[in-house]
């Protein structure tokens, strides 16, 4: 049975800080308490547990924009985050743990703006057909978190750049997102921003629960920084990655060229190379170059060198296509 009702808001922009204290708030719950936390990330894409990042988002140009990659204890799939976007947690023991329960405090906090919001299957919570909320689920033992977006005033457009990855140029294992209609909530209410879809959201917790909303204490940055170390790793956003194949193919003025990269646990483990370049050395030397590092552009391209205009150009390619 829940007696208490705890309210955090995360005072840091920082998605691997907030996902740390996602996880804290989750295993440190009372058994009789219900906890609903909200925290927003500047861009970001998180994606799910056994998902290939690469698959699911440019990730070179997500980094060189200065955003970062995520990766949650959840399954489901890749979303992007910005400070237009609140993301709520609700944490609670296995016996208080009640998704439609929690879902009704998202639908009650949207119908304060006179918008009526219904969930669709278990996942997706949508206003007349458009989602403004994709949920995910985890739980460790007798504890239990559901999370989730709310998208009020989020970049769309960096929306579709970060997550448009072309299908037919890498066979990926692992789950894939699900791409649906979204929608802003400010788009349908001027009323709705980032503070006052807060504020609804502390009332409809209490009203739906009928109980006090209790304010919470954020623990220290000292506490949380060994579970941020785990979730900012880069072990644990790239290596856990399914092994799979990126197919990148160009045609430059010294002829075409096509790599087949295969890649486990973040780094390239094979490669094959075609080309009709006059230069067979060079291209025949590119496979050893490519083997073994990192499956990222930085490195790829550190290793091929970019002296000569045949390593430039396919320097080039992989910065634009990984």
């Amino acid at each position: 049975m829940i007696n208490k009702l705890t309210f955090y808001i995360s005072d840091s922009f920082d998605v691997y800080s907030n996902m740390a204290l996602e996880k804290h708030l989750t295993l440190t719950a009372a058994r009789d308490e219900c906890v609903l936390y909200l925290w927003r990330n500047e861009r970001t894409v998180v994606i799910g547990r056994n998902q290939n990042c690469w698959a699911e988002c440019r990730v070179s140009t997500l980094e060189a924009d200065g955003g970062h990659l995520a990766r949650r204890l959840s399954g489901g799939g890749a979303v992007y985050h910005d400070v237009g976007n609140l993301n709520f947690t609700f944490a609670a023991s296995a016996e208080n743990y009640d998704v439609a329960r929690q879902c009704r405090v998202i639908a009650e906090a949207v119908g304060e703006f006179g918008l009526c919001a219904e969930v669709s299957g278990r996942n997706d919570i949508l206003i007349d057909g458009a989602k403004f909320s994709g949920n995910a689920f985890w739980r460790f033992g007798q504890n239990h978190y559901h999370h989730g977006t709310i998208l009020i005033r989020t970049d769309t457009e960096a929306m579709a750049r970060y997550l448009s990855v072309d299908p037919a140029k890498l066979k990926a294992k692992g789950v894939s997102s699900v791409r649906s209609r979204v929608v802003n909530l400010a788009e349908l209410s001027p009323d709705i921003n980032v503070n006052s879809m807060t504020a609804a959201l502390r009332k409809a917790f209490g009203k739906v629960y009928g109980l006090e909303v209790n304010e919470g204490v954020l623990p220290t940055a000292e506490v949380l920084e060994p579970i941020r170390a785990e979730f900012a790793a880069d072990e644990w956003k790239y290596s856990r990655t399914p092994e799979f194949s990126h197919k990148l193919t160009e045609r430059f003025a010294w002829g075409g060229i096509m790599l087949e990269l295969d890649v486990r646990e973040g780094y390239v483990v094979d490669c094959e190379v075609f080309s009709d370049a006059l230069d067979s050395e060079y291209i025949a030397s590119l496979a050893a170059r490519l083997i073994g590092n990192r499956y990222d552009a930085g490195s790829l391209c550190a290793a091929i060198g970019e002296q000569g205009q045949e390593s430039r150009d396919i320097a080039a390619l992989l910065r634009r296509e990984i």
